[in-house]
């Protein structure tokens, strides 16, 4: 078994992720959009709002976060956040939902790759670097503990009030306590660089950048990550329909309205399903050494990955839905065991000096695809359904894979 240090920071890491992932509305955010009447095309369209206004300011805000500091960065991109959530609860408007999925990006591009280069730093001056899939694998795996407590909270809301909008505000909760741990940080995990160096650091930053494309073993390592993670993204959502039609298919439960079956079988299947997220994400070590390479390991879960939306998608359209659902929790548990291997990995290829503003490369390439596949999944699911849009969007994933392949060297 592999040791790593757990002292307060990692404590600290992983409470971080927790509270993060406390998220009430995700487990609902589809069923929440159509019920406020909204077409899968609006749907698609706030997703890539979102996924578009992370990727408009992932670079500056990597460069902030190296010049002015990480944990500036973070705290600006929970006060987004923070606003984010109130506006989801005191609106049903489309408009206004474009507003607060604007505000919703702007706190990932803040915190996109910024906690990462936290923990790595971290590592680097605890000279422990070697650990870095065994450790974030491990602060992950709160992070998905947090998921599965989040889905009971979620369901036990949704079936006695029936009040999506509520969801948001009890959201605010976990974030405002979130807010406190991360302003409470240690300063040198902060790296602040002061405005008098900022010329000389943009400029490194900058080259640094450029450098990521002129490497191509980086730039493929990059592809690779961001293609399969922005369809995992994209697609992770559409279970929350698929449990819906499971719900009214099953004779069980039958003397309760459909909403409080659905808030059932949702929030007892996720609760399982980021349970085994969380484990699958903590011994993800494990698994890289079933293979020759980590690089192996990457290329083989991202085949495996298209495969499984792909047959996600053909078993909805089949009205076959535990299939389709048991596909989605294998996909799900695939993305947390590629994770920690793909941030090692990305890490490895990107200078220590700017790995916020670096990881931020592999986000915004990331957020390019998501908005893709988030605004062509909602034109095909209100044309053709969901399973036939799950199945294109595998199948797109799959034939980019000679693209995304990283060397087996």
């Amino acid at each position: 078994m592999v040791s790593i240090p757990k002292d307060i920071m990692f404590y600290r890491f992983s409470l971080y992720g927790f509270l993060k992932n406390l998220r009430l509305f995700e487990p609902f955010l589809i069923l929440f959009f159509l019920s406020s009447g909204l077409s899968y095309t609006e749907i698609g369209i706030l997703y890539a709002t979102a996924e578009i206004s992370t990727n408009i300011l992932e670079i500056p805000t990597g460069i902030f976060a190296d010049i002015f500091g990480r944990k500036k960065s973070m705290l600006l991109g929970f006060s987004a956040y923070l606003l984010s959530f109130t506006i989801f609860y005191f609106t049903n408007i489309f408009y206004m939902f474009i507003v607060a999925m604007i505000l919703f990006g702007l706190g990932d591009a803040f915190r996109s790759g910024t906690h990462k280069a936290m923990i790595l730093e971290y590592l680097k001056i605890k000279g422990i670097s070697d650990k870095k899939v065994e450790y974030y694998g491990a602060t992950r795996s709160a992070s998905q503990f947090g998921s599965a407590i989040n889905s009971l909270i979620a369901g036990v809301v949704v079936f006695y009030t029936g009040d999506y909008h509520l969801i948001f505000l009890i959201t605010l909760i976990p974030y405002i306590l979130d807010f406190i741990n991360l302003a409470t940080y240690p300063p040198e995990l902060d790296r602040e660089y002061g405005k008098i160096k900022i010329a000389k650091q943009t400029k490194r930053t900058l080259k640094d950048f450029k450098g990521i494309f002129r490497n191509k073993d980086a730039l493929k390592a990059i592809l690779n990550s961001s293609i399969y993670d922005s369809s995992f993204k994209a697609t992770k959502d559409y279970l929350q329909p698929i449990l819906k039609s499971f719900a009214l298919s099953i004779p069980l439960l039958i003397l309760l309205t459909p909403d409080r079956r659905t808030a059932v079988i949702i929030g007892i299947i996720y609760f399982f399903l980021y349970l085994l997220s969380s484990y699958s994400s903590k011994k993800s070590y494990l698994f890289v050494k079933k293979f020759k390479s980590i690089s192996s390991a990457i290329n083989t879960t991202y085949l495996i990955g298209a495969i499984l939306i792909i047959i996600a998608g053909l078993s909805y359209h089949a009205l076959i839905f535990s299939a389709a659902i048991i596909s989605f929790i294998l996909v799900h548990i695939l993305f947390n065991v590629r994770r920690p291997m793909n941030v090692s990995y990305v890490s490895d290829k990107i200078s220590h000096r700017v790995m916020a503003s670096g990881l931020s490369v592999e986000s915004q390439f990331k957020m390019i695809f998501s908005a893709t596949f988030a605004f062509l999944i909602g034109v095909l699911s209100d044309h053709f359904g969901v399973g036939s849009a799950l199945f294109v969007i595998g199948l797109i994933v799959l034939l980019t894979y000679p693209a995304g392949r990283v060397g087996e060297k």
